[in-house]
């Protein structure tokens, strides 16, 4: 077992222990509003495009044809997206192995046979909670800026390059600025 692997199931533990607080309300908020599982669970191409099962909060009604994805999102939906508090279950995906804290972002399994070789690479580490796509524009990017950022982070991974994610990563949830 690496030692990066050790310190995400640690962190991810440590993280799930002492937010459980707030996920519960969490679970009870969503439930409670829609009377409805709480949970979104998607299939998502990991490391070496293998299939997993992500698990975030469920933050849109079910789906309608008559509707837009973006009226589907709840009042508690869009809180949780903006707070990026809907990713909190993705920590039960980094205990189970299927992601890390910092990595590309895992994509649906219809786009595997779309991607480059170039594009490939970022299926050579697990995805994460966040990367270097989501601190550098996260949605305003194009999809070819995202995969730029994401093979730049395969070729680059190292301690100094996941803690700046991190930092900046932070000063996005929390909207402070960040002395460089």
């Amino acid at each position: 077992m690496k030692i990066v692997r050790i310190i995400d199931f640690l962190l991810a533990l440590f993280f799930l222990i002492l937010f459980s607080p707030l996920i519960i309300i969490l679970i009870l908020l969503i439930y409670f509003s829609s009377f409805s599982n709480p949970f979104f669970l998607q299939t998502r191409t990991g490391k070496n495009l293998k299939k997993f099962k992500i698990i975030k909060f469920k933050t849109m009604k079910e789906k309608n044809n008559d509707i837009s994805d973006l009226d589907r999102v709840t009042f508690i939906g869009g809180i949780l997206r903006k707070t990026s508090l809907d990713e909190l279950p993705e920590l039960f995906n980094i205990l189970k192995g299927d992601m890390t804290f910092i990595g590309p972002r895992p994509l649906l399994p219809e786009y595997d046979s779309y991607y480059n070789n170039n594009q490939l690479m970022r299926f050579r580490v697990l995805p994460g909670i966040t990367g270097l796509a989501q601190v550098n524009g996260r949605n305003n990017l194009s999809w070819e800026e995202k995969f730029d950022y994401d093979t730049n982070y395969v070729l680059n991974k190292n301690f100094k390059l996941d803690f700046i994610i991190l930092i900046k990563n932070i000063k996005i949830i929390f909207n402070f600025k960040i002395v460089n």
